[in-house]
């Protein structure tokens, strides 16, 4: 593949892209496709929708659409299906993208190094179950960027949003968890959007109760003891199944039971109520405060924490430095990390 610079002073088209063709005795079939047009290509998967990304781009939305059309029937490809809830990337599309992006990324810098440009814009996207470790390690990666512009995102999502997210890229890397439970539905999930898990660490099952809980006192609970104490539980909308809920043990009955939306809400429930969650057991008092402890729940079960991408996408480097700050925050509190990347 070739980049070649081209005497048009359209916008967009001062840099193309020629590939095939025959290179005996100088013949060759040029194929057109810019770097603008893969910027563009970028920015509505980004968005998930060309208006939204019409708009961040500062252009008319046909004048974008039009120029998706031309870059699919340049490669000979269909990359977006178009649908009147929006767009999502059909299998070309997610793996065009990955290319893409790695294109666009050497191009920025081959321009700072011989143009003086500014190093580009960094993004990120990282959607993720309600865990105050996945938080720590964003604000660690935003603290270490050395970027002088960057546009990053963080969702708190429900379980099925987060493969969506993932599926139409929408995040990079999905944090999420698995157990004997809900693996065979989300790994048939998982495997049916072309997404992968990479496990990170086995955790042994704790409730968070506030410290001034009478169970605070205990080495260990039991679900006889959490009986007359309301259950919290982040609540999953339309998708609210057994199999998607953020919580092992779900399908046991609970005579008071409260599903919350936020992490905030769920830590004022067990200090105001006396609540508890199940979960990892890592608590974080920077975010947390001092009130939160963790209990271990003597169950015979365990919770699987890693993360989901798309099989054909490579992780951008901030992805993979924010993966990296999170296996740091997380064996700071004793569990083996599994460093598969």
């Amino acid at each position: 593949m070739v980049v070649e610079k081209s005497n048009e002073t359209a916008a967009g088209r001062n840099r193309r892209i020629f590939w095939g063709g025959n290179t005996a005795g100088c013949v060759r079939e040029e194929h057109e496709m810019t770097l603008q047009q893969l910027k563009y290509f970028i920015e509505v998967a980004n968005c998930g929708s060309i208006n939204k990304a019409a708009e961040r781009l500062f252009i008319a939305q046909p004048s974008l659409s039009n120029a998706l059309r031309e870059l699919e029937t340049e490669i000979g490809h269909e990359l977006l299906t178009r649908t009147p809830r929006g767009i999502s990337l059909t299998t070309d599309g997610a793996e065009f993208l990955g290319y893409a992006r790695q294109v666009i990324e050497q191009s920025s810098l081959l321009e700072q190094r011989w143009l003086n440009k500014k190093p580009s814009r960094r993004l990120c996207s990282i959607s993720t179950q309600h865990y105050a470790f996945a938080v720590n390690a964003f604000v660690n990666m935003v603290k270490k960027t050395d970027a002088e512009e960057y546009e990053y995102t963080l969702r708190e999502a429900r379980t099925f949003e987060i493969v969506e997210d993932v599926k139409n890229l929408r995040s990079e890397l999905g944090i999420l968890y698995m157990n004997n439970f809900n693996r065979q539905v989300l790994e048939k999930l998982l495997r049916e959007n072309n997404l992968t898990f990479h496990p990170l660490f086995t955790a042994v099952p704790h409730v968070f109760i506030s410290t001034s809980n009478p169970l605070a006192r205990k080495k260990h609970v039991t679900l006889e003891d959490l009986a007359d104490y309301p259950r919290l539980s982040f609540e999953q909308g339309d998708y609210n199944s057994f199999y998607f809920s953020e919580e092992i043990l779900s399908t046991e009955y609970a005579k008071k039971d409260i599903h919350v939306g936020d992490r905030a809400t769920i830590f004022n429930l067990m200090i105001g109520l006396n609540g508890y969650t199940i979960s990892t057991g890592i608590v974080s008092a920077d975010l947390n405060g001092d009130n939160i402890t963790a209990v271990p729940l003597r169950v015979n079960d365990s919770i699987e924490v890693g993360w989901i991408s798309h099989k054909d996408i490579k992780l951008s480097r901030q992805a993979a430095m924010y993966l990296e700050e999170l296996k740091t925050v997380v064996a700071e509190y004793g569990v083996d990390i599994k460093n598969e990347l």
